[in-house]
This record gives C-alpha cells, structure tokens and sequence, in this order.
C-alpha cells in the first residue's frame, strides 16, 4: 500500500509518500481501505516531536478517516467486507489501508459522503460533548465561543444556535469573521479589539453564560466576560498556556471552571455510535451545515500541514489516498 510518512522529526518536508507492507489485522480488527483522512494540529504535533509516537519509524500519521472494509477480523460480528465505515481515534490512517479496532469503527449512512464524514467526526463529536456534556446550553443562554472559525468553533456556534443559545465568536481577521457570522454567531468580535467590554456590552453588562474557552492564554479575559455564577470550558490551549486560577476568584463571583477532554466521553463503541447519530441526523436534516473541506492528495500531504500551519484555512484539510 501507499502511506505518507515520516523518518524523523521536524517540518513539512520530512513527510514522504512510499510503498509500506499491507497491514495486517487482528482477529478483533477490520481492514478499511481509506476513501477519505481528516488532518488535525495532533498531526502537526507529532510530526515535529512534541506528541509522544508508539514505535520505531518509519511513523505514520493519522487518526481520523473513512472509508469501506476490506477484511474483517476472526472475532469481528456485525461488520461485513463491503460496508461504509468512520473512525476518529485509530492511529495510521494516512494509508490507503488501515486496521481500526472493530469497538471503534462508526457505521456510515449512505447518505453521509466519506468526505463529510471525515470532516465532521473529530471536531463534532468535540462540539456535541461540549454543548452536551461539559456544559447543557439551554434557551436563551448566552454563549461565548472562541476561534469561532475554526472547525470546533464554526460547529459550536451551529449547535449553540440549535439549543436555543445567543452566540458571541472571537476570530483573528475580519475573514474569518464572516465565517463565524455565516455558521450563525450573532455577534463576532476581534481578538485585537477590547473584545472583554464589547461581550459585556452586547450582554447588557451581566457577562456571558457560557464560554467555550480554547486559546489558553486568554482564560483570565475568558473569565472577565463571564457573569456572576457563569462557566468557563476549557478543552485546548492554541494559543499557549493560561495563567493559574486563583481559587478565591470562583469562590468570590461563584464561577465555574471545568475541562473537557473527548477521550474521557468516548469511552464505548456505544457511546461514539450514539453520539455520532446524532451528529449525522442533524446533518441529514439540515440543521448542521459542514463547510466544503479543503483536498489534497495523500502524495501531497506536505503542502496540506503547510496550510494547516499557516492558520489561513477556515474548514477541514482532507487528505484523498
């Protein structure tokens, strides 16, 4: 088979499209043959050494994808060689044939493209525990979101509006402030702006609800636009480390500060079965709309992690073996 892979640790340029062994499955395994492989910064991570890599090179990226099975193993029931299948946390998916635990692969319906799918699993299924479990978004809340362009952001911003919520996004340029706005974010605001005085503004100065804080370095601003008794979610930290929080504050203005961490949600073949049906109906319905993902070839997975890095892409990066 084909994979993009990598020898040693460092830049874009250290990936390399060459012929691997086919893998070879487990008796609890299935064989997929990739149709479609969702990028994350994760990638970008690991590629540079900063995430911890099982093995020896040569290393393969990769833990988002869809595609069809090829081969099931000894053990496997209920999935058979020929059905549509999605999964979001098997290591190796930037090959054309990878083998996925069977608890972990997500049937597909026919009506959800592999491209979508492979769009929308991670970050939406990041979305939905967020606005489900971490916090429950109810009618009339309102919500603070940040890095509402990016592919968690746009998603939370749709599924806030869908529970009834009053959206707030943060960007970085006015081009991705007409994304936020165009996912449905009633008010978008500037990081470079006193953004913390216009949240309070737009609020009638009481502060948000809720903040889905994922910057990290603006977790104290985060709170600052909170009112009295709000919560702030923390669940990533692109922007670099936040400051300590100092108890006496939450006990003071009686706010609430929890984390939030997918692993910690899908812990069962049922519970990313369940939760990804609902991502797809709403789909189905049309009550979530998925941006067009940029596309590259798997051969031309280099310039896919430049994009990425770059920050100036909206949706999802896709690579098509």
């Amino acid at each position: 088979m084909k994979a993009l892979i990598f020898n040693t640790f460092g830049g874009p340029e250290v990936l390399e499209y060459t012929e691997l062994p086919d893998p070879t499955i487990k008796n609890d395994e299935i064989l997929i043959r990739m149709k479609a492989i969702g990028l994350n910064f994760a990638d970008v991570y690991r590629r540079k050494g900063n995430y911890h890599l099982a093995g020896e090179p040569p290393y393969i990226l990769g833990y988002e994808g869809a595609g069809i099975v090829e081969q099931v193993g000894d053990d496997v029931t209920g999935v058979r060689a020929g059905d549509r299948i999605v999964f979001t946390d098997a290591p190796f998916a930037n090959a054309e044939l990878v083998a996925v635990p069977a608890e972990k692969a997500i049937p597909l319906p026919d009506n959800i493209s592999f491209e979508t799918a492979a769009s929308v699993l991670l970050q939406g299924l990041t979305a939905h525990y967020l606005t489900q479990d971490s916090y429950q978004i109810k009618a009339a809340d309102s919500v603070l979101v940040h890095a509402a362009a990016g592919g968690v952001g746009q998603l939370l911003v749709q599924m806030a509006k869908l529970l009834g919520g009053q959206v707030i996004g943060l960007t970085s340029s006015n081009e991705k402030a007409d994304a936020a706005y165009s996912a449905g974010a009633d008010y978008v605001f500037l990081y470079k702006e006193p953004w913390c005085e216009k949240v309070r503004e737009v609020t009638k100065g009481q502060g948000v609800d809720i903040v889905y804080e994922s910057v990290g370095s603006t977790l104290a601003e985060s709170f600052e636009a909170t009112r009295i008794g709000g919560t702030v979610v923390f669940f990533g930290m692109a922007g670099g480390d936040p400051a300590p929080v100092d108890p006496r504050m939450l006990m003071d203005t009686s706010k609430t500060l929890t984390g939030g961490d997918l692993w910690n949600v899908l812990t069962s073949h049922y519970e990313r079965t369940v939760r990804s049906k609902q991502l797809f109906d709403w789909i189905t319905e049309g009550k979530l709309n998925i941006a067009d993902p940029f596309t590259f070839s798997l051969k031309d997975g280099a310039d896919a992690h430049r994009l990425l890095e770059s920050r100036k892409s909206t949706g999802k990066i896709l690579l098509l073996p």
